[in-house]
């Protein structure tokens, strides 16, 4: 099975975003809160080379933000990257 990991922080309206259309996939995912613990945010950036949230991986895809994941969903390409989730 494959695991979604989604990077978010508190008040960020595009994980929120991300959030509710994996669930409107019913895809189960793992979140990481950057905002939760010291040195989360830098880990994040390390493993993505980017500073924003939302980050997300499908697997060891790194599909990207919130933007990347709309544009996979509207070009028909998302659902078969959720089919082993």
């Amino acid at each position: 099975m494959t695991e979604i990991l989604i990077y978010t922080a508190n008040l960020c309206p595009y994980c929120t975003m991300a959030k509710k259309l994996l669930d409107k996939k019913g895809a189960r995912y793992s979140e990481i809160n950057v905002d939760s613990k010291p040195g989360l945010r830098q880990a994040m950036m390390e493993k993505t080379q980017r500073r924003t949230v939302p980050q997300i991986f499908i697997g060891d895809l790194h599909v990207g933000g919130f933007d990347e994941l709309y544009r996979l969903e509207q070009s028909k390409k998302l659902d078969p990257l959720l089919a082993d989730c």
